[in-house]
């Protein structure tokens, strides 16, 4: 059995990709986009006429109409081959508008409806700051279910499990290049703070039984992956997904929902000063989460270009 069934047994494994065609091999339970995957993936030439297509069918649409209308013809075309759920980006230019993201999300599942498909397998990703923890809020009570992403701290997913969300994206990967980058070390397997940072919600999560669950995401190596064995989710690039396929090593279940062992945690509870005082005192979230949301704006410009080039 390959590192990728082991894995299996005890995780739920998401495809990472905005590229469908990759993600058949590994037959995930659900996938994940964002506004830099779909940016690749409609470069890629078996990927145009999807963009094509719509800006055939409305030629006098307006461009955020346009790629709205894209990340929903990706999200189809990926529920055809996975079971379950598919997560769709809202504008990151929108993430500290509260009710714009509302808006967006709403708009959002009213495509993927008029196309047949039931709210409850799509997710609507939006960042996790207080307004877009705030907009989540909303639309779960709506049914609209969520996932929130650009996640790197415990003060975040606290809020975000207080808020009722479906689900939460911590970034692994992006922890581990700040902490590689600010200190000169390398680090692995349980030593790795990417992995530290996820172990460290999820036993949070499970001490308070909150059901909000927890998808470990960003990865760098399978190291990171095998270390998070028994996360609700894993969202996986189609690479790693490979590499995983590919090796026999061992795989053992890391993560535990027994709450014994845990230790004695402190309950922590958040209003928007508190929340902000927080994030602001962690520096690797601070950065990360303005990064990670200054580069999705950065990819839906160049998004919005290439689609008015398809205008022209």
């Amino acid at each position: 059995m390959n590192q990728l069934e082991q894995l299996k047994q005890y995780t739920t494994i998401v495809a990472d990709t905005g590229d469908f065609q990759a993600m058949k091999a590994f037959a995930p339970q659900d996938a994940t986009t964002n506004p830099s995957l779909i940016l690749k993936a409609v470069q890629k030439d078996e990927y145009k006429h999807l963009l094509e297509q719509i800006v055939r069918a409305n030629p006098q649409a307006a461009i955020a109409d346009i790629i709205d209308q894209l990340l929903v013809s990706f999200g189809l075309e990926i529920l055809k081959l996975v079971p379950g759920r598919v997560s769709t980006e809202t504008d990151a230019r929108l993430s500290f508008d509260t009710a714009g993201t509302i808006t967006k999300g709403r708009k959002l599942i009213a495509l993927y409806e008029a196309a047949g498909i039931a709210r409850e397998r799509i997710l609507i990703k939006i960042a996790s700051t207080w307004e877009g923890i705030r907009a989540a809020q909303v639309l779960e009570q709506e049914g609209i279910r969520c996932n929130m992403t650009l996640l790197f701290s415990l003060p975040q997913a606290v809020a975000c499990a207080e808020a009722k969300v479906r689900l939460i994206s911590p970034f692994v990967g992006r922890i581990y290049d700040w902490y590689k980058k600010s200190t000169g070390l390398e680090y692995s397997g349980a030593d790795d703070p990417g992995v530290q940072s996820v172990r460290s919600i999820y036993d949070y999560y499970r001490y308070f039984d909150y059901p909000t669950e927890v998808m470990g995401a960003s990865f760098r190596n399978t190291s990171q992956i095998v270390e998070l064995a028994g996360c609700d989710l894993l969202t996986i690039s189609p690479d790693l997904l490979k590499q995983l396929a590919d090796s026999d090593a061992p795989v053992t279940r890391k993560l535990s929902q027994d709450k014994q062992g845990k230790g004695d945690i402190q309950r922590l509870v958040f209003n928007e000063q508190d929340f902000r005082l927080h994030l602001n005192n962690d520096a690797m979230a601070t950065e990360k989460l303005a990064e990670g949301i200054r580069l999705f704006c950065a990819d839906t410009v160049k998004l919005e270009q290439i689609v008015q080039s398809y205008k022209v």
